[in-house]
């Protein structure tokens, strides 16, 4: 496993990124997901993803589980706030009250005295962004927090940020956005204003929720066990549908002899055109299996070549999304 700095910090984290996702009441076993996190750490993954409202607080308790027996100084833990997780008028958001509630909750699921990497899981327009910035602030002079992030911000609201961050002398490092082969859209605003101010890209729905993966056929249904085939629903619905049309699943079928000559899984061939883009420190990528996790841990350091990374560019260009408002 390689890794790679995060922004312009001294932090190094592992390119492939354990994202472990549990929707709300997510009925996935508990030892299937702990058996996928040992896998992680097994193949060598030292950073783990996780979120206040994943699985209501259930990734972050499985997370700590987890990570237990390990030397705190050898794993890099992010967590998010925003989300309702808590009760009230203030049980969301990103006010003062909220974030530092937040923080200790996740902490005491976890198992930790601080997390290495706290996001803004989303903008927060109720709160004034002074108030969001000083809050992640003072976690990092209590010791809660060492690095300040963002997920899916504009970079606008990024550039804001960035410049109250500087102020207070604490570092907003990195932005989580979808982000991958499909996906293209941090490409267009966001990291044009995340690379001169040393933020980094560390995506989210790197294989585009499977589809990159090959899985999925056109004119086909999609696999009942697959999160197609269990239904779509919440705010990656509409995002499914545009992804399982025919036009997208025949040009993904086209990297299958691309993959082939590198000697790579369709997986593997998809993060690895993503760890190939600047401003990308590494790649968030789930897995319901064990296996799963160890294919995608292999995609580290895997070799493509310009050639090849502009054939993948090539035959998916016509059905790629370079802007949200597509």
């Amino acid at each position: 496993m390689e890794h790679r700095h995060l922004g312009r910090s001294g932090l190094r984290i592992s390119e492939i990124v354990f994202g472990n996702l549990l929707y709300p009441h997510d009925s996935t076993p508990d030892e299937t997901v702990l058996s996928c996190l040992r896998a992680a750490l097994d193949s060598g993954i030292t950073t783990f993803d996780t979120a206040d409202i994943y699985g209501l607080g259930r990734s972050e308790r499985l997370l700590g589980r987890a990570l237990a027996g390990e030397p705190r100084d050898g794993v890099v833990i992010c967590t998010k706030v925003f989300f309702p997780t808590g009760t009230g008028p203030n049980g969301a958001g990103l006010s003062r009250k909220h974030v530092r509630e937040a923080i200790d909750a996740s902490l005491r699921r976890l198992g930790t005295d601080y997390v290495d990497l706290y996001t803004a899981h989303r903008y927060d327009p109720h709160t004034p962004l002074e108030e969001t910035v000083t809050a992640f602030a003072d976690l990092v002079r209590a010791g809660k927090v060492l690095y300040m992030g963002v997920s899916e911000w504009t970079a606008g609201q990024i550039r804001e940020a960035a410049a109250l961050a500087a102020e207070l002398r604490v570092q907003l490092v990195y932005n989580m956005p979808q982000y991958s082969a499909l996906w293209r859209a941090p490409e267009t605003e966001v990291v044009p204003a995340c690379e001169p101010l040393g933020i980094s890209q560390v995506p989210y729905f790197t294989l585009a929720q499977g589809v990159l993966t090959g899985k999925y056929a056109p004119g086909t249904p999609p696999p009942p066990e697959s999160r197609a085939g269990t239904g779509l629903v919440g705010g990656r619905a509409d995002f499914m549908r545009r992804m399982l049309a025919d036009g997208v699943l025949e040009r993904v079928r086209r990297l299958e002899p691309l993959a082939k000559e590198a000697g790579l899984t369709m997986a593997q061939l998809a993060l690895a055109w993503l760890l190939r883009r600047p401003n990308v420190a590494g790649a968030v990528v789930g897995a319901s299996r064990a296996a799963q996790v160890r294919e995608n841990a292999a995609a580290s350091g895997a070799p493509l070549d310009d050639a090849l990374a502009a054939r993948v560019d090539d035959i998916l260009a016509p059905v790629a999304v370079y802007s949200d408002a597509a």
